[in-house]
């Protein structure tokens, strides 16, 4: 016979069998594991990480530290304002939660705006923006309205969350996602800087941590602009801010890790800025001797979230995440008895801190996982923003809870109901994200 002879398959019991197909090149080099634990399984190696990720690494973390002090410099003297400018438990409440609102939505336009335009634009803007507020607060904090007006402004400060999570998360390849995500996170030691410098820089002079803050924000927008490059191969999305956000806020997942945020980063800021107030209210705390333990609470959580997120390197990160919830919820209600403040409530607060500090770093390690790199940016924004709100009911609830009754027992149970259920779903639901 004449011609190219094609051959035929191998026939098995009585049908022809499949030819395997060769692996295709240009494959995937890394899959997770479709077991319980979050580990990577990698075909081929990764190349190694460059210098160059980690000193974007550890400029954006700076960076959040200085504009997270910014967004928490009302908090640490609001016992102080609420003595000479005599206004109610209430309303030092709200005062508090103000920079809450603007931090927490403007991650979502922020988010947007990083993904199109780079962190190496959008940090040092930022920054920049958060100058103005702070030393607005010189002539503001002789009136409640004007302490409350620029409460909204200086939640520019928490919205550089959004900048640096998919920042560092393009600088790093996945199996060190969490890891960096984790010690970025550790930024939100700006609220412990707040907490423990200003009321002791606030004694020196009235106008001083703001004006001291002003210059370390004004001398970083120039560090960041000369030492910040956007990753080499960051993805630059075509589509207009509103159709991105769009699209992610159709993501299912967005929203479960939204809800969870809510309840992890939500109980870190809460009491971030509201600790003080218990502390003083609870403890009869002086103003100072408050603000250092709540930066006692705030390192913390800086500590942990870093444990969280490079534990999530190992495991599955929803059970990082419900490990460290249950364990807030356990040492919420153990708060909720009024225990002595040595050494069964500060005992009970770290704890706390630790297990909101460990989930915080471990949800973020799932957003990274699970969500398409033109996209983490608009999905940071939605889920810190749901994250930040979550930290701006707390301490309202508590304020009324307090003013009304004269205990905060109910809001801590309340707080423990939440991360509980929190801790439930994501063992439950949230395990099965990221294995696909």
């Amino acid at each position: 016979m004449s011609g190219t002879q094609q051959s035929t398959p191998p026939v098995r019991d009585g049908r022809p069998s499949r030819p395997r197909q060769q692996a295709q090149p240009g494959a995937s080099d890394q899959q997770p594991a479709t077991g319980g634990g979050g580990a990577f399984r990698r075909s081929v190696p990764e190349p190694p990480t460059p210098a160059a990720a980690y000193v974007n690494l550890a400029v954006a973390t700076v960076g959040f530290a200085l504009t997270f002090w910014s967004w928490n410099l009302i908090a640490p003297l609001a016992s102080t304002f609420q003595t000479t400018l005599h206004f109610s438990p209430f309303a030092l409440s709200a005062l508090t939660a103000v920079p809450v609102v603007i931090g927490s939505l403007g991650r979502i336009p922020v988010g947007a705006l990083t993904d199109r335009f780079g962190a190496k634009l959008m940090f040092p803007l930022c920054s920049a923006l958060s100058i103005i507020p702070t030393l607005l607060l010189i002539p503001a904090k002789n009136s409640y309205v004007g302490l409350v007006l620029v409460g909204f402004i200086l939640g520019i400060g928490g919205t550089t969350f959004a900048i640096g999570i998919p920042h560092v998360n393009a600088w790093f390849p996945a199996s060190r996602r969490g890891f960096a995500t984790g010690v970025f996170g550790m930024g939100m030691g700006g609220t412990a800087l707040s907490s423990y410098f200003t009321p002791r820089i606030y004694k020196h002079g009235v106008n001083l941590p703001f004006t001291i803050l002003a210059v370390a924000l004004a001398a970083y927008a120039v560090l960041a602009l000369v030492l910040l490059t956007n990753p080499p191969n960051r993805t630059v999305p075509t589509e207009p801010p509103a159709k991105r956000l769009g699209a992610a806020g159709r993501l299912r997942v967005t929203w479960e890790l939204a809800g969870l945020y809510a309840v992890g980063f939500g109980g870190i800021v809460a009491f971030g800025v509201y600790l003080p107030t218990y502390l003083h209210n609870s403890y009869a705390l002086s103003s100072t001797d408050a603000g250092t333990k709540a930066a006692g609470f705030s390192l913390m959580t800086v500590i942990t979230r870093a444990i969280g997120g490079t534990v999530s390197d190992r495991f599955h990160p929803a059970y990082v995440t419900a490990i460290g919830l249950g364990a807030a919820g356990l040492f919420a209600v153990v708060q909720a008895f009024d225990p002595e403040l040595m050494p069964t409530g500060t005992i009970a607060f770290l704890l706390m801190a630790a297990g909101l500090g460990i989930s915080s770093g471990a949800i973020f390690a799932l957003v990274a996982r699970v969500t398409p790199a033109p996209n983490v940016g608009s999905v940071t924004g939605i889920v810190g923003a749901l994250g930040g709100l979550g930290g701006f009911v707390p301490p309202l609830v508590m304020g009324a809870i307090y003013t009304a009754k004269g205990t905060y027992s109910i809001g801590l149970m309340l707080l423990s109901d939440l991360a509980f259920a929190g801790a439930l779903y994501s063992a439950a639901v949230m395990r099965r994200r990221g294995n696909a």
